[in-house]
């Protein structure tokens, strides 16, 4: 019987602080726009659609003249020789 002094004042405490928190959201305009969010990640269009291989070939004229570069996956790695 003298947990249930501190139990209902405690759950006073929690309740209130539950209510404090969502008076404080709505105020502060977190459930003005719950739409947006979702949508966002289905309209995403940052990338480009994928090239056909005609596209392909034209798309890219400077291929002759990087032709004899060396690519960073040629490079030796690590401190050792080649």
């Amino acid at each position: 019987m003298s947990t249930i002094y501190l139990m209902i004042p405690l759950a006073l405490v929690l309740v209130a602080a539950a209510v404090w928190a969502l008076v404080w959201a709505i105020r502060s305009g977190q459930f003005d726009d719950l739409e947006s969010q979702g949508w966002s990640v289905v309209l995403d269009d940052d990338r480009k659609p994928p090239a056909t291989d005609d596209a392909a070939a034209d798309a890219n004229p400077d291929d002759d003249i990087n032709a004899g570069s060396v690519k960073s996956s040629d490079k030796p790695r690590g401190g050792g020789q080649a």
